[in-house]
């Protein structure tokens, strides 16, 4: 009798658990299929499917124009962010994006980009954070106050691959914190993110590139 009275509660325990961790398992932002979930945000409007396509391999080649900035569909506070991302093997010098962080409003600096914290991916220069459009960190800037374009520089030498390669780039967001990792090493590590929550987008800057194993963790 007193196994089978356990027995409910035992359930109740297993069911608990499980939905704890489906609560807190990965999410694919990009299902590696089709552009579900994803949008273009450009001052003059497009279409998504004008600006990427999934190819045969389930990798999201972008084409980079319009300028301005792929959205993904919801709003994220604490999580751990990860993507890869490859440029071509004959990329442009100039080749330029980043992966945008707490996008809460926008677009507002010059109508094209939002409120957001960016992690630079521009080539050569992947690792340093951005403060875009307002958004800040308690955290002194490398550039001189006024500057056109914020920025902090990233905390060690490049870690990018070469060109052709795929770069991991992982972001982990709490409690107003934020962490970024490209290839592994930690570049930026900043405190007192306003905004410290928001959706997560892709910079167009007008150079191609691939992405793919886009996801998403909850933290509790």
């Amino acid at each position: 009798m007193r196994i089978l009275s356990l027995a409910p509660l035992f359930l109740s325990v297993c069911l608990t658990a499980a939905a704890a961790d489906a609560s807190s398992a990965p999410t694919d932002l990009f299902n590696g299929r089709d552009l579900s979930g994803w949008s273009v945000v450009t001052p003059g409007g497009a279409d998504v499917a004008a600006v990427c396509h999934v190819t045969a391999d389930g990798v999201m080649a972008v084409s980079g124009k319009p300028i301005g900035y792929l959205l993904v569909a919801g709003t994220h506070t604490n999580y751990k962010f990860h993507a890869e991302w490859r440029w071509p093997a004959d990329a442009a010098k100039k080749s330029n994006s980043g992966f945008l962080m707490h996008i809460a409003s926008g677009p507002i600096l010059n109508k094209t980009w939002p409120v957001c914290f960016q992690v630079q991916t521009k080539l050569t220069r992947a690792g340093d954070l951005l403060p875009m459009a307002g958004a800040k960190f308690a955290e002194p800037l490398s550039t001189p106050p006024g500057a056109v374009t914020p920025q902090l520089n990233r905390l060690n030498p490049s870690s990018e691959k070469p060109l052709g390669e795929w770069n991991t780039c992982d972001v982990v967001c709490k409690e107003g914190a934020l962490e970024c990792s490209v290839n592994g090493v930690v570049q930026n590590r900043v405190s007192g993110c306003q905004p410290s929550s928001g959706q997560i987008g892709v910079q167009l800057e007008g150079y191609p590139y691939e992405l793919r194993s886009v996801r998403i963790e909850p933290l509790p």
